[in-house]
């Protein structure tokens, strides 16, 4: 990663929400709920950093702090050498160009009154207001071609069209300022099959003609795998491993990857009823009331007592790095 420039550099991100008490008593203090709690990741030019973990783990969270859709608790969000977190509202403006963001419900991230056009030309007029009517229309119909949408239906409104499509919508809608960054918030667990494909192809061809850096968040392990260049796992908003797609899957670190991983279908039907899968016990905590030491240890197989005393935290690099006293 070392001859690669440095995009993204997140520092012991943190970001809680409170929750006010459910007590009659009118002084009783909020409740944090800790989405997000000290995680620490590097994006390189060009590179595709996955991010993974159950419902709940804080992946849509991180993704919005970045984007700066949430405010961030503590930490930094290092953008360009520039700390995201501290800039005021004028300079934040200016890097909301080079980060831009696809949403998981490709319809509900379309507002309904307008057109696919006005949809994909509203950060044009937004960022270069000085753009006359035609050219704003001529560079809508070349990213509408791009991303496989026919001209014709530059007039036409979100309901009309499929979830494929409007995911399509989505994409041309970030890439028009052509950024530096997209962040891809489960951007196909709503689709079929078949459109996943198609789209997280299109998102591969992208990234190599436009020099995109993808934070892709994702279920489906096999999609990660396929599209990521580094993987990110999380649990309970803690990063717990960080590695290369190909070296995380194939030989996982932490416990709670373990089983993750063990849960990806293999395509040959005689080592996929061969293969163990690591079932985890109990659910998972509340954000709202993290165990003490470890947040995995009330769940891992290898917990032992040092594990409720102190909280790992994630060793090694960029290559990689793992939060746990007893990995594999």
């Amino acid at each position: 990663m070392n001859d690669k420039n440095l995009l993204l550099d997140v520092k012991s991100l943190k970001v809680h929400f409170q929750i006010a008490s459910k007590s009659a008593w009118p002084w009783s203090k909020p409740t944090p709920l800790k989405a997000v709690d000290g995680v620490n990741v590097r994006l390189y030019e060009g590179e595709t950093l996955g991010v993974v973990g159950e419902s709940g783990c804080g992946k849509s969270t991180f993704a919005r702090a970045i984007v700066g859709l949430v405010e961030a608790t503590d930490g930094e969000i290092v953008w360009l050498g520039q700390d995201l977190t501290k800039m005021q509202d004028v300079q934040r403006r200016e890097t909301r160009k080079d980060i831009q963001m696809i949403f998981q419900d490709p319809l509900a991230s379309l507002n309904p009154r307008m057109t696919v056009g006005d949809i994909i030309a509203e950060p044009l007029k937004t960022f270069y207001p000085n753009l006359s009517k035609d050219e704003v229309k001529q560079e809508v119909k070349k990213m509408m071609d791009r991303v496989g949408l026919l001209p014709n239906v530059i007039n036409r409104y979100p309901h009309e069209f499929s979830g494929g499509q409007c995911q399509r919508i989505g994409i041309a809608r970030a890439l028009i300022l052509k950024p530096k960054m997209i962040i891809c918030d489960e951007p196909v667990s709503a689709l079929d099959v078949s459109i996943q494909a198609q789209v997280v192809n299109l998102l591969k061809e992208l990234q190599k003609e436009f020099g995109l850096s993808l934070v892709f968040i994702a279920h489906d392990l096999s999609v990660v795998k396929h599209i990521s260049d580094r993987v990110l796992v999380m649990y309970l908003g803690n990063a717990v491993e960080l590695g290369e797609s190909k070296e995380l899957f194939a030989q996982p670190k932490h416990p709670y990857t373990r089983a993750l991983m063990s849960a990806v279908p293999i395509p040959d039907p005689k080592l996929e009823r061969a293969k163990k899968i690591e079932m985890l016990e109990g659910d998972l905590p509340s954000p709202m009331n993290p165990p003490s030491g470890c947040v995995f240890r009330t769940r891992c197989p290898v917990a032992t007592e040092a594990c409720a005393k102190t909280k790992p935290t994630l060793e090694g690099d960029d290559i990689h790095a793992v939060s746990c006293f007893h990995s594999y």
